[in-house]
């Protein structure tokens, strides 16, 4: 990888129960693009991974959400996990974070159990998307047009399955990452919730 995303800050939505491979692994790539991605969360100091079954490491906070503004911000990466999602679902300030992420047609990406604070957000009516196979009908519900594939783009939205999917979730990223803005694609409604 080069520098396709120089100069490029993404924001990294987490809570506790965040699936340690799905934020480590596109973390990684978007630094090894060239993106500064910033640990963005409801928690103070470190957030605690979920690594399968168990818990996982810790990662340092860098920006508390209360104090984060997405206009500083290019894209977002929603990491799986069971908790993570769940927690931030809830969170009215998180799904507002979120929705202007949409609202903007700045590039997402999210994976696993991450849709459910798209779903929350109002972003993904009239999406084809992926997730972890139990949120299909979640999904469904919403709106999307839910598909069994590793990974799915829908005019800067990218979505995956489960950790088998990182290398193809990560390419598609990082290209979504690069192109910006996908001007005149935005998703009407979202900002007025």
């Amino acid at each position: 990888m080069g520098n396709e995303l120089r100069n490029k800050r993404v924001a990294v939505l987490v809570e506790n129960g965040f699936e340690q491979s799905e934020l480590v692994e596109p973390k990684k790539a978007l630094e090894e693009a060239g993106a500064r991605a910033e640990i963005v969360s409801p928690q103070s100091g470190k957030v605690k991974g979920w690594s399968h079954a168990n818990w996982g490491n810790e990662v340092a906070v860098d920006r508390r959400l209360e104090d984060a503004k997405p206009d500083d911000y290019d894209a977002l990466l929603l990491p799986g996990g069971v908790m993570n999602p769940d927690k931030l679902r809830i969170n009215p300030r998180a799904v507002e974070f979120v929705r202007h992420f949409v609202a903007a047609g700045k590039p997402i990406a999210a994976i696993c159990h991450a849709p459910w604070t798209l779903i929350e957000a109002g972003a993904v009516k009239g999406r084809r998307m992926t997730s972890w196979p139990s949120l299909a009908t979640d999904l469904r519900n919403a709106g999307a047009q839910w598909v069994d594939e590793p990974c799915v783009v829908d005019n800067g939205l990218v979505t995956a399955r489960k950790p088998d999917d990182i290398p193809a979730f990560n390419k598609k990223m990082i290209e979504e990452i690069a192109e910006g803005v996908h001007a005149g694609k935005r998703h009407e409604g979202v900002a007025s919730r």
